[in-house]
């Protein structure tokens, strides 16, 4: 059995294309199940309308409060039956195929639990952007070589490459799963169910784009507008403060990671070790001294270490800039 987990809240505009792209799979869904976190459109009488003609059953609840993305797409989740449950944003648009190719890459390959796929990026008139989703996050030959001999995690404790409105799931992997944690930034649904699976080697992704991936400026998570690009005058001219913050906040976010993967059972410890020193790195970066000379032994032992190469592929620029600006 295959169910769809749909979380709506204010998506009334696309919604009825997405739902148009899961009735018009090569192969059949056998139920939809929408969780709403209480929308103030009209996106509930746009589910009950294609709920009257829908060849599978819909199931709508409607939330008492709101929950977040996060807890919405856990009670989503949970209310699903099938064996294989489908992750489903309310702005996007599937391929024709992707029912199909995500159950049968499944049903092949039993010792895996999610696989997550690439997807082509649209505006909002639904015209193609140029670029993929896998294009944005650089989620690469390399990258993708490495996650196939058995590293996935070390992708992901770098940034979540998994996009949850790609993602496909076992409904038994759930209990290893739940609940999702909330309270580190960033660390939602979708990448917390990648990296605990990922610690097991139980994801695996298909490289074609199975799904449009909208790209907007109301949708709730996503890629958004890219962070400005800090030019070489601006190192020399901002406050420190500015540099220093978010070298502060990453290395927080890891800690939380860290504590929250190390307190399960079933994840090996010799597999967060780059976990650990990663945010012992950025801890170390967001506290080198104000003087350059000072900064000069660190920077050079954690170069010696190779342990800039958390912070970037181009390891060279961030440790430049450590020491200059």
């Amino acid at each position: 059995m295959v169910s769809v987990a749909m979380c709506t809240y204010n998506g009334a505009k696309y919604l009825l294309a997405q739902l148009k792209s899961i009735a018009d799979q090569t192969v059949s869904v056998d139920e939809l199940v929408v969780c709403d976190d209480r929308s103030k459109d009209n996106s509930i009488e746009i589910i009950k309308s294609f709920a009257l003609t829908s060849k599978f059953p819909v199931h709508i609840h409607v939330n008492e409060k709101n929950l977040g993305s996060t807890k919405n797409f856990e009670k989503c989740l949970s209310l699903c039956k099938g064996d294989i449950i489908i992750l489903c944003d309310q702005d996007d648009e599937w391929r024709r195929d992707k029912v199909q190719r995500q159950v049968a890459y499944l049903n092949a390959n039993p010792g895996i639990d999610a696989v997550f796929s690439n997807a082509v990026m649209i505006d909002d008139d639904s015209n193609p952007t140029g670029r993929t989703i896998w294009e944005e996050i650089e989620f690469d030959e390399r990258g993708q070589s490495i996650w196939k001999n058995g590293k996935p995690h070390e992708i992901l404790f770098n940034g979540f490459v998994v996009t949850g409105a790609t993602l496909a799931i076992r409904k038994s992997c759930l209990e290893r799963l739940m609940p999702f944690p909330t309270h580190v930034p960033d660390l939602i649904h979708d990448a917390w169910i990648a990296v605990v699976l990922s610690l097991q080697n139980k994801i695996d992704f298909i490289v074609d784009p199975l799904i449009s991936y909208r790209i907007h400026s109301s949708q709730q998570v996503g890629f958004g507008s890219k962070i400005e690009k800090v030019h070489l005058k601006d190192r020399f001219l901002r406050d420190r403060q500015q540099k220093l913050i978010p070298l502060e906040e990453k290395a927080n976010k890891l800690h939380e990671l860290y504590l929250l993967l190390r307190a399960i059972p079933f994840v090996p410890r010799e597999k967060l070790i780059k976990l650990y020193l990663s945010q012992k790195h950025f801890y170390r970066r967001a506290s080198l001294p104000e003087n350059r000379y000072k900064r000069l032994t660190p920077i050079v032992s954690q170069l010696v270490r190779g342990y800039y190469k958390f912070s970037s592929k181009d390891w060279w620029l961030p440790a430049i800039g450590d020491l200059l600006e």
